[in-house]
């Protein structure tokens, strides 16, 4: 068994397909040592070859594993060395298609990518929203979000509400469960008006406590105690409304958003990128 693995990840466009595709399989693989790179954009032969070259020199005969979605065969051919493990996403998968759709595949790279005017003003007006409404602000206007996103302070929601607009281009609102919320157990009538497209998100005390440590060190705010008791108080309110919850410990910000799209059926409006 090897020890350690480089990994290459090589695309004609901005390679994240590659990285997500190699990433969630050479995971499964804890033991391995992995060190990787990627190489976006390569458009020409020329291109090509230079990356190939400075990975044979850089793995010197250690077999290293290349990720690719490189569309163009004699680009991707370049890389099908005897030097190298070669993975090809675009050969296994488009000829194999071509043969069930019964049509030719267009080869572009990046087209799926490729945003026209409206998608573009669509997530520009997404992104625009989520930054106007975080953390509880013009509650007024919950009507026009696609999602809105509870929780307890350091409970993860802003973050993944940037995901979702930047990345699904959908409009996300968070708002903040504090004090007065939780102790009475009630949510504002803005909210609540608007719960069936809303979800909550938890984590563990500890994970909790530990996020909060760095923001205040040794507060009240910071207790694990503290935090059991905020986490239990917002799991009663998500029950009263009917909310949907996640689990947010353990979870990439991508799984959490990927979740919190089929809890309330959202679709992406925008294409992720490749």
């Amino acid at each position: 068994m090897w020890k350690s693995k480089d990994i290459y990840y090589i695309s004609d466009s901005t390679g994240v397909l590659a990285i997500n595709l190699g990433q969630s399989l050479i995971c499964q693989f804890p033991e391995i040592n992995f060190h990787e790179e990627k190489f976006p954009f390569i458009k020409t032969a020329a291109e090509a070859q230079s990356t190939l070259e400075y990975i044979l020199q850089r793995s010197s005969g250690r077999l290293p594993i290349i990720f690719s979605t490189l569309v163009e065969p004699k680009i991707r051919n370049i890389f099908d060395h005897p030097q190298v493990e070669l993975f090809d996403v675009c050969e296994v998968f488009l000829g194999r298609l071509e043969n069930c759709l019964e049509a030719k595949a267009l080869m572009m790279p990046g087209f799926a990518r490729q945003l026209d005017d409206v998608s573009m003003a669509r997530r520009v007006e997404a992104i625009n929203y989520c930054l106007s409404h975080d953390d509880g602000t013009k509650l007024d206007e919950y009507n026009e979000a696609d999602v809105l996103i509870l929780g307890v302070s350091r409970a993860g929601k802003t973050p993944v509400s940037v995901y979702l607009s930047s990345n699904m281009g959908l409009k996300a609102a968070n708002y903040p469960l504090t004090n007065s919320e939780l102790d009475r157990y009630f949510l504002p009538e803005d909210v609540s008006r608007n719960r069936k497209k809303a979800v909550g998100l938890t984590t563990s005390p500890e994970l909790l406590s530990s996020m909060r440590q760095k923001r205040y060190p040794n507060s009240n705010y910071a207790r694990r105690s503290a935090c059991i008791q905020e986490l239990e108080q917002a799991k009663q309110i998500f029950l009263k409304y009917n909310i949907p919850v996640i689990d947010t410990a353990g979870k990439s910000i991508e799984e959490i958003a990927a979740q919190i799209s089929q809890e309330i059926g959202l679709y992406k409006k925008s294409n992720q990128l490749r």
